[in-house]
């Protein structure tokens, strides 16, 4: 006879708690209180994509390979962005250890994978993520999907559509959390996984937009552990232990690092002029900096302008640290696909990656929120442009002429990387401004910071599937 499984476990990633912050959760800290809960120490680049992969599959970027939410793929010379695919984590993840474990002892094993990264193809029972529909006329359709292929369809006749504008853009903001969460207690009631890893972003999008010493923080927390508490009750009522995971903390920047137009005014970025605004052009580019947060992978084509690119890096305003070589071991980045260059800001900067050397050259796609296309982040597409002065009502407008099979685009964003306010990617520099964990179960006995990638073994520990 199979054993008995041990209690469910349900894994959320609230990114941007801290242990600064969790007190203002009250749900949150009643459960650290009857658990425990330390600091983490941040993974570097402190971002999504990495800190996602560090944990589940408790490696190092150097050894899993996700090296930032996005990077060049020297392959095809392209620059992509917040890829779904579950190949690329080169290493075995918390799931496929922890499903492999309970089927050696003899057990059935049950995962829910709810809008956390690298969820197309994950060896999971239940997935759901946000995946656009695309036409052949350029137009898009939001929509979500997953598997069972029913479910997604399911979830929305029960809950209502998922708010994408909530999840990214100028209108980012709470209604696409709360949807998550209840989204995960459907789950948890209805399909009974044993493993449940749920996504929560609200606290991602006001401490970039206005920093946090701009925000108000005790009510986005506040609102981050009221929208949370379906899931909570779904856990308790299932049994399940509750982990919470911060991923990274945000911090005030006042200076964005524009490292493309150094390049190309020094003759290393290679861009096309045409009618949709210059493109760069990477195959002929001999530099190019991935911009990704507080961190840039700068890809050099030829090992003989490394040190000149690394002296146009390292002059910048800004600029903190420049690995170069094997040097980008110090933080654990010495792999292939991280740049031949790796560049880390101060505290109070940020990388931007504009590489157009005014506005009238910026590619169309610039003004747009299009995370795929830009060959780096953008947080300025959190922001309408200051200079509309009826924003939602021009996007109104925009979303009218393309049903009437207009082609517009949705130049809402504005170019003036300035507005940004706050930004994240560095190992913070206090404890409390590090990520929280909150576990049940085995408490770790180091009093310290967790290391990320110790965190993937805890919880093995936690569903009692250690070897």
């Amino acid at each position: 006879m199979p054993e008995s499984p041990t209690a469910p476990l349900v894994l959320i990633s609230a990114v941007g708690l801290t242990p600064r912050l969790f007190p203002h959760a009250p749900r949150l800290t009643t459960l650290a209180r009857s658990s425990w809960s330390r600091p983490v120490q941040d993974t570097v680049p402190a971002v999504t994509c990495t800190a996602q992969a560090t944990l589940l599959s408790g490696r190092s970027p150097q050894h899993h390979g996700i090296v930032g939410n996005g990077w060049l793929f020297r392959e095809t010379q392209e620059v992509r962005f917040w890829q779904q695919s579950r190949s690329l984590v080169q290493a075995e993840l918390l799931e496929e250890v922890a499903r492999s474990r309970a089927r050696s002892h003899g057990r059935p094993f049950r995962v829910a994978k709810l809008f956390w990264w690298f969820n197309q193809g994950a060896d999971v029972d239940i997935s759901v993520t946000p995946k656009p529909l695309y036409g052949a006329d350029g137009s898009k359709v939001f929509g979500i999907w997953g598997s069972p292929p029913e479910l997604p369809a399911r979830l929305e006749a029960k809950l209502g559509p998922f708010p994408f504008p909530s999840f990214w853009g100028p209108m980012a903001g709470l209604p696409a959390t709360q949807w998550i969460a209840r989204c995960a207690a459907e789950v948890l009631a209805a399909e009974h996984p044993d493993l449940t890893l749920v996504y929560l972003p609200h606290l991602d999008y006001d401490p970039q937009r206005f920093g946090p010493s701009g925000c108000d923080m005790p009510r986005l927390v506040g609102e981050l552990d009221e929208a949370a508490a379906p899931l909570l009750d779904a856990a308790n009522a299932a049994g399940a232990q509750v982990w919470v995971f911060g991923e990274y903390g945000h911090c005030d920047v006042s200076r964005p690092i524009l490292p493309n137009r150094v390049l190309r005014e020094a003759g290393l970025v290679s861009v096309r002029p045409g009618p949709f605004g210059d493109q760069v052009e990477l195959f002929q580019s001999r530099a190019f900096a991935v911009c990704d947060h507080q961190l840039a992978h700068v890809y050099v084509r030829r090992a003989d302008d490394i040190p000149r690119v690394r002296e146009l890096m390292a002059a910048l305003p800004g600029v903190d640290h420049v690995y170069a070589g094997d040097d980008r071991a110090e933080i654990e980045l010495d792999h292939p696909r991280s740049g031949e260059i790796v560049v880390l800001s101060e505290p109070d900067a940020w990388f931007a990656y504009p590489f157009w050397l005014d506005g009238t050259q910026a590619p169309d796609y610039a003004r747009t929120v299009d995370i795929h296309r830009k060959p780096g982040y953008d947080p300025c597409e959190l922001v309408f442009d200051p200079k509309l002065t009826f924003p939602k009502f021009k996007a109104m407008r925009r979303l009218v002429q393309k049903k009437l099979g207009f082609r517009t685009l949705m130049d809402l964003i504005s170019l003036d990387p300035s507005l940004v306010k706050g930004s994240h990617g560095r190992p913070a520099d206090q404890e409390d401004s590090r990520p929280i964990l909150i576990g049940q179960g085995p408490e770790p006995t180091n009093t310290n910071a967790v290391p990320m990638t110790s965190v993937r073994d805890l919880i093995i520990n936690a569903l009692e599937l250690a070897e």
